[in-house]
């Protein structure tokens, strides 16, 4: 016998096959008594499918107009999440996502009930979405898809790869993790010519069809995949670099900064050093303020002198005791 939920979309799924029902064959598809045929049509309509009873000898069942579409058995907070959900991906990088998220959002909203519907509406008429970061470009869904089943797959991937300066190079890669970080997507694969992992950003990746060969799993470069593609990727947007020289334990700095800022290298049980930059000198400056403890920085000289002509400003900016 059917549970209850999977029975649910069965009887559903009956009552759109064909206009009219009768109780016995209904029972008889489904496996269960006429009476719990009855019962299972009462919670239909308690969730707000139209299922109407229609006369006759035998009597019977109809669904109702406004559900010709395929069923859906979503609880209000499933509904809403998922229209959230798709309403939230229109901010994506994936080129055509929104308007297939919005077709989606559209079908979804005519098969639900109408009091499910209403919440839905709700959120979507009383949220004001901030608008999204447009920079940079976006992601086609295809080289996604196919690169998220080589990952499944573990197959040998050959692509095109075009770097910053849009200079194109042939790889060969295992894949093995898609990482979305804000609008980009990267790719973290073990290179197989140059022996080492390596980070590829998706939307300059061109596959080259067919997959290759399947490969085994390598132990991947840090547990933590995330993390590991968010330093490689600040780092390698960096400016200027810095190392300083924390008056505070290793773990303490690490309670305080994301992966992104930096790298945090214990020296002993009282200090550590911070390998860490940003695209401008004010803006690394700043990030070392904020850190909460005593720090020295000697390199590189730019910095150093920037963050005494700031400790010049500050000691100014004091009031003076008398």
């Amino acid at each position: 016998m059917l549970e209850t939920s999977a029975r649910l979309l069965r009887l559903l799924s009956l009552l759109q096959s064909r206009p009219d029902w009768t109780g016995t064959e209904l029972a008889e598809r489904l496996g269960v008594s006429r009476r719990t045929v009855r019962n299972d049509i009462d919670r239909l309509r308690n969730l707000g499918y139209p299922v109407d009873a229609t006369r006759g000898p035998v009597g019977g069942y109809r669904l109702g107009a406004g559900a010709a579409l395929p069923p859906l058995l979503l609880d209000d907070e499933e509904a809403v999440a998922v229209a959230v959900g798709l309403r939230t991906a229109v901010g994506t990088a994936i080129l055509g996502i929104e308007e297939t998220s919005l077709r989606a959002l559209t079908k979804l909203e005519q098969v639900l009930p109408s009091r499910l519907r209403r919440r839905v509406n709700a959120v979507q008429t009383y949220t004001v979405p901030v608008p999204p970061d447009r920079a940079g470009p976006g992601v086609d869904p295809a080289v996604l898809s196919t690169l998220a089943a080589a990952c499944r797959d573990h197959e040998v991937l050959r692509l095109d790869y075009r770097d910053h300066r849009g200079a194109v190079t042939r790889r060969a890669v295992e894949p093995y993790r898609l990482v979305n970080w804000g609008r980009r997507w990267y790719l973290v694969a073990w290179d197989t010519d140059r022996r080492d992992w390596r980070t590829f950003r998706a939307d300059r990746i061109a596959p080259r069809p067919p997959a290759g060969p399947r490969f085994t799993p390598r132990e991947p470069p840090e547990p933590d995949i995330a993390a590991y593609v968010s330093r490689r990727v600040s780092a390698a947007a960096w400016r200027y670099r810095a190392r300083v020289l924390v008056h505070a334990p290793a773990e303490a700095v690490l309670s305080r900064i994301t992966p992104a800022v930096g790298l945090v290298e214990a020296v002993d049980d009282t200090t550590c050093v911070l390998d860490t930059g940003a695209d401008a000198l004010d803006t690394l400056a700043v990030y070392l303020g904020m850190l909460g403890v005593d720090f020295e920085v000697t390199e590189p000289p730019e910095l150093v002198e920037l963050i005494a002509t700031l400790a010049d400003r500050y000691h100014r900016a004091i009031p003076r005791r008398t």
